[in-house]
């Protein structure tokens, strides 16, 4: 089993592992409007995980919401996964969509799954090879997905845990987003934040491109004081919750889940309160 976060110097140590799936998880355009410096070239051989597009269920209305199983599985074989695969998960902006992925894979029961931190930009800075973006024929795979659906909350669960107060919301979004105090990047949303909900941002974890140590990781989850309880991530769309997921995995032993929706769905729903 891998760690859930690799370094550029492991993954070069393993790019000839016959088993070892790279994914390209960049996004063509933000809604945050972010750009990377590092736009038409690749990791060798990584494939490009098309997080918009065949691994979002586009149907649902909201950004970048779970497909199904099935939907999920079939795009997987698509890009030669199997289920012996060890697959590494990167992204151009250094640790952004990528946590994304992880937790996709999480979710749909597949085990052997990390994130590379630092990215691409952490990948060419340390001066190991990349290779233009192009398309490679690739064999279909054999891969499974088995949904666990106890990882991903819908606007149903979270509504309700406003009177059961069963599990703690933590909101990946920035500061001033979470205060309502900065304009949320998608139109027409309101701002603040979902009642008794705890902010973490997810920028607050990373430094350079790469997760801060351990000992700051620790030091920024443990201030919540939310012992035991089960954690629920949130941000403007599920992608972002991912990275403050994965930046307490190893700190945060509680059970832990995203919520699909976040705050576009939240913030749409005017039945729905908001606390700033």
């Amino acid at each position: 089993m891998m760690n859930a976060v690799v370094s550029a110097a492991w993954l070069k140590d393993n790019l000839h592992d016959p088993d070892l799936v790279i994914l390209d998880a960049s996004l063509k355009v933000n809604v945050s409007g972010k750009k990377s410096d590092y736009d038409g070239i690749k990791i060798p051989g990584a494939r490009f995980f098309d997080l918009e597009g065949e691994f979002s269920d586009n149907a649902s209305g909201l950004p970048h919401t779970l497909p199904s199983e099935a939907a999920f599985e079939q795009a997987s074989q698509k890009l030669g996964i199997n289920n012996n695969s060890k697959i590494v998960v990167y992204d151009n902006m250094g640790i952004y969509t990528a946590p994304r992925v992880w937790w996709m894979y999480k979710v749909m029961g597949h085990k052997n799954v990390a994130v590379l931190d630092g990215g691409l930009p952490g990948w060419a800075q340390a001066s190991y090879p990349t290779e233009p973006i192009t398309a490679h024929k690739i064999a279909i795979g054999n891969f499974k997905a088995k949904l666990d659906t106890s990882q991903v909350k819908s606007v149903v669960d979270v509504k309700g845990n406003l009177d059961s107060q069963e599990f703690v919301v933590i909101d990946a979004r920035s500061a001033g987003r979470f205060n309502g105090t900065e304009p949320e990047p998608r139109a027409g949303l309101r701002g603040g934040h979902i009642p008794n909900s705890l902010s973490v941002p997810f920028q607050d974890l990373i430094d350079d491109g790469h997760f801060k140590s351990k000992e700051e990781l620790t030091e920024i989850f443990e201030s919540l004081g939310v012992r035991d309880q089960p954690l629920v991530f949130s941000c403007g769309s599920g992608v972002t919750a991912c990275v403050t997921l994965l930046g307490s995995e190893g700190i945060l032993n509680n059970p832990k889940a995203v919520y699909d929706g976040s705050w576009t769905e939240w913030a749409q729903r005017l039945d729905l309160p908001v606390e700033r």
